[in-house]
């Protein structure tokens, strides 16, 4: 993938992305093992929501006080509920959200100093995020997995998981358009000397993008 071009990136990005369940977490966590600054848009789409931001005020002010919890924070089981429900107002939502997530992003991985940096994004091409990316990281199992593993870790039924994993890009999608894949149907330690290898051939990358 080539950097943006409309607004060019001073530190050399690699996008990390895939399914749900497919171990997006874990992998990024072995790249900030090897000393690279890691931007997360799932934690930055939570930063942007939190108590007293702009973000939250707009939502609260939009959809009224059940949104919320006791306690000020979002409730997101029952923003979730009305999203679900009513296309227009999901549309709204994101039309409120994706600029600020965008905005944080790209602030975010400029500010990085490690020797390149890492932006996960499960929604990196759906949302043309790969535009600020210097390469693109897929990690893949197989559906069957992606289901497996997201009943077990969210505790919802094989439809619910189903219905998330169909509104995303297919699989076979994310790997036409990936400059390199992991196969993470396996365990950890066996995965972990490919991203060192990897993580090789990125710093002689971003070497080159910054001499």
């Amino acid at each position: 993938m080539n950097a943006s071009t409309h607004k060019p990136m001073k530190n050399w990005v690699l996008g990390l992305t895939g399914g749900i369940g497919c171990g997006k977490s874990a992998v990024s966590a072995m790249f900030e093992k090897l000393a690279i600054t890691v931007v997360d848009a799932d934690i930055i789409a939570r930063q942007v929501v939190k108590p007293h931001s702009p973000g939250l005020a707009a939502i609260r002010e939009h959809f009224g006080a059940p949104v919320l919890n006791p306690d000020g924070s979002l409730n997101r089981a029952q923003l979730r509920e009305i999203i679900f429900a009513d296309t227009a107002q999901k549309n709204w939502l994101n039309n409120l959200l994706h600029p600020l997530i965008r905005e944080k992003t790209l602030t975010d991985l400029h500010s990085a100093n490690s020797a390149y940096v890492v932006l996960v994004a499960p929604l990196l091409f759906e949302n043309a995020l790969e535009q600020y990316c210097a390469r693109t990281l897929v990690i893949d199992v197989p559906v069957e997995i992606q289901l497996k593993r997201t009943i077990a870790r969210d505790n919802i039924n094989e439809q619910q998981a189903l219905s998330i994993i169909t509104a995303q890009m297919s699989r076979e999608d994310k790997l036409n358009r990936a400059d390199d894949v992991i196969d993470n149907n396996r365990a950890l330690y066996l995965v972990e000397p490919d991203i060192v290898q990897l993580h090789q051939n990125y710093l002689q990358q971003a070497a080159k993008f910054n001499s």
